[in-house]
């Protein structure tokens, strides 16, 4: 099982860290991938990770805000999400990956709420 979490209420230009931290399965065997879904539009990646190599992907329209990473001990997968923005606001989920400009989400987590909001 996966889970995300982490997520709350900021105002624009603040940040929160995400986390994702799996059960019964080690993370370290999966690439990661972020993905959000705002309020009335489809779900969209948001960011990923490898897993052999610690490659990892964004969005384009996030580059430079939000930064994915693994602990040392690769049992949590983390987003840091920096300058946030009302339209960063959604659920975000954790899940299993293929990473790359076309990612694709398999084994899903719960998701966590973010809003950004004055």
């Amino acid at each position: 099982q996966l889970q995300a979490s982490g997520g709350g209420s900021v105002q624009p230009g603040g940040s929160l860290r995400l986390s994702c931290a799996a059960s019964g399965f080690t993370l370290d065997n999966y690439a990661i991938g972020w993905f959000r879904q705002a309020p009335g539009k489809e779900r969209e990646g948001v960011s990923c990770i490898n897993n052999r190599d610690g490659s990892t992907y964004y969005a384009d329209s996030l580059k430079g805000r939000f930064t994915v990473s693994r602990d040392n001990a690769k049992t949590t997968v983390y987003l840091q999400m920096n300058s946030l923005k009302p339209e960063d606001t959604g659920v975000y989920f954790c899940a299993t990956a293929l990473c790359g400009a076309r990612m694709e989400g398999y084994y899903w987590g719960q998701g966590t709420q973010v809003t950004v909001s004055s």
